[in-house]
């Protein structure tokens, strides 16, 4: 099973898309997600706040701001 990280705040109209986006392939690929905001923690805030949304997946980056349901199915099948 995949392990997919969102890097996402409040308020973040292109966090929401790629939230949307993962919410509707769940039932197309084997993968658990979720979404961490940035602004809950200064060094994250530091480190993502003008790269969100940031995708990870099995624990590298993957996406930044855009990312759709065809480059997200390529790259979970390239990480094993």
């Amino acid at each position: 099973m995949h392990e997919v990280i969102v890097y996402s705040r409040v308020g973040c109209h292109l966090c929401d898309v790629v939230k949307d986006t993962l919410a509707h392939l769940e039932s197309e690929a084997a993968f658990r997600w979720s979404v961490i905001d940035i602004d809950t923690d200064p060094e994250l805030r530091q480190r993502y706040n003008d790269e969100v949304p940031v995708v990870f997946i099995n624990g590298r980056k993957a996406f930044k701001y855009h990312m759709d349901s065809a480059q997200f199915l390529r790259a979970l099948a390239s990480r094993h």
